[in-house]
């Protein structure tokens, strides 16, 4: 379901990144009070944990391959606005660095998996578990029947969009722009695996796992609870799975409406023109060091295990990151005067003023400002 470059239209790309927008700044906005508290710990481990989920590639009807999100279990867990940000940031990860999903889809990719696979998830739990004790087997069954629904209204989301692309873009000559698949074709390919294989794989997964928290951790179960779950013994099972993730090369086959535009015989003129608008740096899971395909792909699974869990923990520390940008430019207004520096830099440096006068800088960011004081001091001296 990772939609590549080209295969939407412009259009629908900004339509869908619209769409996602609006979730992803309620997201923000309900997460921001635990963002230094437990969220943190547990965002970065279900980021992380959806990214190496799918990871595992599974053989399809057709011979395609699919796999499970993860989305279930961290709706149920961490609730649906921070799953929303958890999947997100995975999703991103994926096609920034090693090309999976293409980075004009990226809001279509986000809306399909981590929005609405996040809401169906959480809402179809709330709805079956209704009042049930948190050791309940019902909770199993709401889980795992959560998960199914999510990912296969996800993967239905994505056939709709793929299949209005030939609908409504078309050349001259009435061929298609962007993806060649009508919705008739789309919606039961899609469909057929994922109502199948990646569904049930999906459905597993999440029952699975409550099934796990009720008897090790079942306080994750509750909500509204300040979770003090230690992530250490997370991250350790989150290594072990990347070690395994080799095993995901076993399924033969690329994942329906995810080939490159060089296996089309002859691929639409939209496709070719955004096909390779980005070139990821680990593309295919490939990092260029490793010659092995199945070392470079656990390789590939520990960085995106280092990556996902980075963005999460720096959002942490969002406010030293702005102490330590604030001291920066503190320094280049020393270097020069404000009237000369260049326009965007005499706009920053007032809010400079106002916030430090606010937060106040510490020792330690000050000295860690040095470095770039000299180096702003130079780079001010030339733009003049």
């Amino acid at each position: 379901m990772h939609i590549p470059d080209g295969y939407l239209s412009p259009a629908t790309c900004a339509t869908l990144y619209g769409g996602s927008a609006p979730f992803w700044w309620m997201a923000l906005r309900r997460t921001k009070r635990g963002l230094n508290t437990h969220v943190v710990p547990l965002l970065s481990v279900f980021a992380a944990f959806s990214f190496i989920v799918m990871m595992f590639n599974l053989p399809l009807p057709g011979g395609t391959t699919g796999h499970a999100v993860g989305v279930g279990i961290a709706a149920i867990v961490l609730g649906p606005w921070a799953s929303i940000l958890a999947i997100s940031i995975a999703l991103v990860i994926q096609a920034l660095l090693f090309g999976d999903g293409g980075i004009t889809a990226i809001g279509a990719n986000c809306f399909n998996m981590a929005i609405l696979g996040s809401l169906t998830a959480y809402g179809v739990y709330r709805l079956v578990a209704g009042g049930a004790a948190i050791e309940s087997p019902r909770r199993v069954f709401a889980a795992g029947l959560a998960g199914y629904l999510a990912i296969n209204f996800s993967a239905l989301a994505t056939a709709i969009e793929l299949g209005l692309q030939p609908l409504l873009y078309r050349d001259a000559s009435g061929a298609a722009l962007y993806a060649p698949y009508p919705l008739g074709i789309a919606i039961p390919a899609m469909m057929a695996g994922h109502l199948t294989v990646a569904g049930l794989a999906e459905m597993v997964l999440t029952g699975g796992v409550v099934a796990y928290l009720q008897r090790f951790e079942p306080s994750l179960l509750r909500a509204n609870e300040v979770r003090g779950m230690a992530t250490k013994p997370l991250w350790v099972a989150l290594a072990l799975l990347a070690i395994l993730t080799p095993l995901g090369l076993l399924a033969a086959g690329s994942a329906w409406g995810e080939w490159s535009v060089e296996e089309f015989v002859k691929a639409p003129a939209g496709m070719q023109r955004f096909a390779h608008l980005w070139s990821a740096p680990f593309a295919k899971y490939a990092p260029p060091l490793f010659r092995n395909g199945a070392v470079g792909y656990g390789v590939s699974a520990l960085l995106g295990i280092a990556a996902t869990a980075g963005v999460c923990l720096l959002w942490r520390r969002r406010g030293f990151i702005e102490r330590t940008l604030a001291s920066l430019l503190r320094a280049a207004e020393y270097a020069a005067d404000a009237e000369r520096s260049p326009p965007p830099l005499r706009r920053v440096i007032p809010q400079v003023r106002r916030r430090e006068a606010h937060q106040g800088a510490s020792p330690g960011w000050r000295a860690l400002s040095a470095t770039g004081e000299s180096c702003l001091a130079r780079w001010l001296r030339y733009t003049r």
